[in-house]
């Protein structure tokens, strides 16, 4: 089955989803937001659905997808009344973008920020930039990040209308949804009805008394660092406790950039700091080869008065580990 759906489903599927939106672009008035970035991506598609979804019709990606495969899935959830389409258009591969704007290009195109990430395949963080450069480079309006030096210059050279926003997932959202004609109130309420998703800088009052930092859907080493000093602003002086997961995908910078986390890390005054992977021996010496092993370790300190910082690639399980605490 799985062979049957690699070489025969998916094309079918793609060749079908890439002329059903032709079909839908000619007979209704849709308007497609294509989504890149090293981080924020998701954040900000659910912030511009939560939004549009006050004034039409809006389909939008599913988390937990594979993109190569969401998008023609998601393409063919809409229906003559779809209003907005809003696509995650992530990449961890050379050529990925490519095939992304083969099946639609988008009429808004979204790049929140250009970081290191999944270097072991694109090379250097230039080749980060040049495979999601590919889609504002498709579409006739680009929205890019001007609190990014890469994007800043990126966005000098492109012959589509470019609008800036500045750099928070927020600022991004106004900016598309002005873009299609949103009103300052529509823009205001849909922003504050947005629920968070699960797994993302999200604070869970655990039922011993311990407070988690649950960021456990993904990690790179911008994102690790970021969301660090977010859960240090909220912690503040209490104890404080970090589950650190490998930062997978980096390639020839992966041992650099986890020193890098354990230098900042040890800048501040953990009680405990507990590494699930392979690599973070390179941040931690208390380490557990997955989270089922680690899970003792993190419930000694489900008390109150601690802090629990919870950071971690995707695939290295850490959301599984929050869920059994």
């Amino acid at each position: 089955m799985r062979h049957f759906k690699k070489f025969l489903y998916h094309p079918i599927k793609n060749l079908f989803a890439k002329y059903y939106l032709v079909f839908l672009r000619k007979f209704t008035s849709i308007k497609v937001v294509g989504i890149t970035g090293s981080a924020g991506k998701t954040t900000t598609k659910e912030m511009i659905a939560s939004v549009l979804k006050l004034s039409g019709s809006t389909v939008y990606s599913k988390d937990n997808i594979d993109p190569v495969y969401n998008i023609a899935t998601t393409i063919l959830r809409c229906n003559l009344k779809t209003k907005y389409l809003v696509l995650e258009m992530g990449i961890e591969k050379p050529g990925e973008m490519n095939f992304y704007m083969w099946l639609v290009k988008p009429d808004i195109g979204v790049i929140t920020n250009i970081f290191p990430t999944h270097t072991e395949f694109l090379g250097n963080i230039e080749g980060v930039l040049n495979e999601k450069s590919i889609l504002v480079k498709n579409t006739n309006l680009a929205v890019l990040n001007k609190n990014d030096q890469r994007l800043l210059f990126l966005g000098k050279g492109l012959k589509s209308k470019v609008y800036w926003f500045n750099k928070t997932n927020e600022s991004a959202t106004e900016t598309v949804c002005k873009i299609l004609n949103i009103s300052e109130n529509q823009i205001k309420k849909g922003l504050k009805s947005y629920q968070k998703p699960n797994h993302r800088l999200k604070v869970v009052n655990h039922q011993s008394g311990a407070v988690i930092f649950d960021d456990s859907y993904n990690s790179n080493p911008e994102a690790f660092l970021f969301s660090l000093k977010k859960f240090l602003l909220y912690a503040k002086n209490n104890k404080k406790v970090a589950v650190v997961g490998d930062m997978l995908e980096l390639g020839a910078i992966s041992k650099s950039e986890h020193l890098r986390i354990a230098k900042n890390l040890a800048k501040y005054k953990f009680e405990k700091i507990i590494g699930v992977g392979n690599l973070v021996n390179l941040i931690t010496k208390n380490t557990f080869l997955n989270y089922e092993k680690a899970l003792p370790e993190v419930k000694k300190y489900l008390k109150p008065g601690f802090y629990i910082f919870i950071k971690g690639s995707r695939s290295i399980g850490l959301d599984k580990l929050i869920d059994r605490l």
